[in-house]
């Protein structure tokens, strides 16, 4: 009822583009469907996202003024897959007024994931394996033709180079994630959001929350979590941007309490592209961060003592200065 109500209100007329102006409007969820949007669209679209550096696509919340966005757009393009949960309704309502796709409905349902801590939804994080992000691309670039089919070789023109580009980003990200020595390709994350990157790049993943960060991990979670890093001594666990950092920084202190120091390697971009303008602010962008952060972290040997080797080490080095001081 709410969403009709806010629908219903967001429909008075408002002048949203020049007269004369035959642009598409496209409103996107999150960052990434609205980059890989622009850039097939080129200058027959106006592209718009919902969600901007930082947020967290599973809790967002449609305002009032999103709404009006989304009832003002020719095309709405969102993710699917239970990602936008919050948005559900407000999404549904909006189907039956617009063109409104989702973008992973093309990726054949048997290259999805369902883990049973799931509760029977799909992992929704397919960006994460470029070659399943690369059917999110034509499924975009089939929306636009019927949208605007007086241009569909511009689209088509584009969507290739996107796709050329993707199909190169897919090749590097396979030949950096070849430097780690496979015992060391573990990633230890927030939340569960890096299960299509792991199985496509050849890395056991584990998260500290489940497919959504609606409900926090709790101490439980994290004292298994702590015990299996200890004893695996795994290098290095990540922070996501979109998520408190604090739940990584529990596990770290808990595998302290162990006698293995983990470090934190870094910021992963998880359900949010970086700020505009930096390298992390686009699709390829924020792949490339991505993994240079893992594989840097991952391979680093400045983790991997426990804390009384990493003492024995001190002292040793501080009795060779005092040697050779006398």
């Amino acid at each position: 009822m709410l969403a009709a109500a806010l629908i219903a209100g967001a429909c008075t007329p408002e002048p949203v583009q020049r007269e004369g102006d035959t642009r598409v409007r496209v409103v996107a969820t999150t960052g990434m469907i609205a980059d890989v949007a622009a850039r097939i669209g080129g200058d027959r679209v106006v592209v718009e996202s919902l969600m901007g550096p930082g947020v967290d696509p599973h809790l967002y919340k449609a305002s009032a003024g999103d709404v009006r966005r989304l009832s003002r757009a020719a095309l709405v393009l969102y993710n699917g897959l239970h990602l936008e949960a919050a948005m559900g309704e407000v999404l549904e309502e909006m189907g039956q007024r617009k063109h409104t796709v989702a973008v992973t409905e093309w990726i054949d349902r048997s290259a999805l994931t369902a883990p049973p801590e799931y509760q029977g939804n799909y992992d929704p994080h397919v960006w994460f394996d470029v070659r399943l992000w690369m059917r999110a691309v034509q499924r975009i670039e089939a929306a636009y033709v019927r949208a605007d089919s007086q241009h569909a070789a511009g689209y088509a023109e584009r969507a290739a180079a996107v796709l050329s580009d993707l199909a190169v980003l897919d090749a590097w990200v396979r030949e950096r994630a070849s430097e780690i020595p496979p015992e060391r390709r573990v990633l230890v994350t927030a939340h569960d959001a890096f299960g299509y990157f792991g199985r496509a790049y050849g890395f056991e993943v584990r998260g500290l929350q489940g497919i959504s960060t609606a409900s926090e991990a709790g101490t439980a979670d994290v004292q298994q979590l702590a015990a299996e890093i200890a004893r695996r001594r795994i290098p290095a666990i990540f922070v996501e941007t979109s998520i408190p950092r604090r739940t990584i920084e529990a596990v770290q202190a808990a595998v302290l309490s162990r006698g293995f120091e983990v470090a934190i390697g870094g910021a992963l971009y998880s359900d949010a592209l970086g700020d505009p303008g930096t390298p992390a602010g686009t699709y390829v962008g924020m792949v490339r961060s991505n993994v240079e952060t893992i594989v840097a972290a991952l391979n680093s040997d400045a983790a991997t003592m426990t804390v009384s080797e990493r003492d024995e080490r001190t002292e040793g080095r501080s009795a060779v200065i005092v040697l050779e001081r006398q």
